[in-house]
This record gives structure tokens, C-alpha cells and sequence, in this order.
């Protein structure tokens, strides 16, 4: 384990998950409405498709990057069908619970742990404008030149720099979840139903455009 690269790492992953956009505001919903350990477990989502874009990149997986940059439009036009369509159950959940949280909103097969990770890694990882970015990151740092060593101690600061930011993200969430009144929940959750709704079309948008 190369120290210096992890900590690298660590600061990178940390950095790339601090941006919120959709998916930020999708982890901070689930936070207010399912409370901390839900939130939590969709951020380790975004941590584990992080470090997998990660890996490609220090790994020097060329091919695997080439083929998802080339489809990327596609994958966006995905990505925004289902924000729209989890913004959609969130919307409807909310309007009909008379205040109350959201939590029919993601019953059925979007319900449970391990949906809650699975749907964040599949959303995370059809943004795959993020691997140009990580590429970018490790050639500055030297990753791919310092071997096997250094692509797992970069991809595992990675991973554990993005997971640090969802846990105190989601830790701050949770903690001024027991102060809102029902009526401020509603209001949080048709909001954030809304916005990612509107990340959702400009996605497809911009997908068909190109």
C-alpha cells in the first residue's frame, strides 16, 4: 500500500463527491425520508461506482474507457429516464401521504438496503463523463506508472475519501431530520422530487441532442 497515493486518493474521492447535483440531492431525500442508514447505504452506491470508474482509470483499462465514453449520450439518456422516473414515485408518494414521509414512494422492488445501493451505482455510473475526469486525475499523479500497488492503494483512498463525505453528509441530514415538522419534509421532498426531475429531462435532452 503506497501511503502517499492513498491519501491521494482519499482526497480525490472526497473532492468528486462533494458536488452535488441529482445524485446528491437523491441521497439527502432518502436521508430525510428513511432516515440515516438508508442515506448512508445510497452513498456507499455512489462510493462503489466511484472507485470502479476509479480502477478503470488507474488500471489503464483504455479499451473499457474508450467504449463507455463512445456511449455515453446513451447512458445519459438512461440516466435521465430513471431520475425522472424515481422522481415521479417520489413526487406522487409525497402528494399523497398528507405530509408524511415518502416511503411508499420506493416500495416494491426500489425497496430495502441493498436496492438503495444497487440504484445508486447503476445512476452513478451512467454519467460516465466522470471517468475523464478521474483519467485526468491519476495521469497528474502518476497512478498508472507506479503499478498494481498504487492502483489499489489510489482506488481504495478513492473509495473510502467519497464514502467519508456520504457519511458525514447523510450524519448532518439525519441529524436535522428530527427538527423539520412534517410540513417542512414535504415541502424538502416535493422540492427535491422537482429538481432531480428537471436534471432528469435535461439529461435526455442533451442525450438526443448530440
Amino acid at each position: 500500500m503506497d501511503l502517499s497515493l492513498f491519501l491521494r486518493g482519499l482526497a480525490i474521492g472526497f473532492a468528486v463527491a462533494v458536488a452535488l447535483g441529482p445524485i446528491g440531492l437523491l441521497v439527502i431525500r432518502r436521508t430525510i425520508d428513511r432516515g440515516w442508514l438508508r442515506g448512508f447505504v445510497s452513498g456507499i452506491g455512489v462510493a462503489t461506482a466511484d472507485a470502479t470508474y476509479g480502477a478503470l482509470a488507474a488500471f489503464g483499462l483504455t479499451a473499457a474507457t474508450e467504449i463507455l465514453v463512445g456511449i455515453n449520450r446513451p447512458l445519459g439518456i438512461v440516466g435521465g429516464a430513471v431520475l425522472l422516473v424515481l422522481a415521479g414515485r417520489a413526487l406522487r408518494g409525497t402528494l399523497a401521504s398528507e405530509g408524511g414521509p415518502v416511503e411508499r414512494a420506493e416500495r416494491g422492488r426500489f425497496d430495502g438496503q441493498l436496492a438503495a445501493w444497487a440504484t445508486m451505482v447503476g445512476l452513478t455510473l451512467t454519467n460516465p463523463a466522470t471517468i475523464l475526469s478521474f483519467a485526468a486525475l491519476f495521469a497528474s499523479l502518476g497512478a498508472g506508472s507506479a503499478g498494481a500497488g498504487g492502483a489499489v492503494s489510489i482506488v481504495t483512498g478513492v473509495f473510502l475519501g467519497s464514502a467519508a463525505w456520504w457519511a458525514l453528509l447523510t450524519g448532518l441530514v439525519a441529524g436535522l431530520r428530527a427538527r423539520l415538522t412534517p410540513r417542512v419534509i414535504r415541502a424538502l421532498n416535493v422540492a427535491s422530487a422537482l429538481i432531480i426531475g428537471g436534471f432528469g429531462v435535461v439529461a435526455i435532452v442533451v442525450g438526443l441532442a448530440g
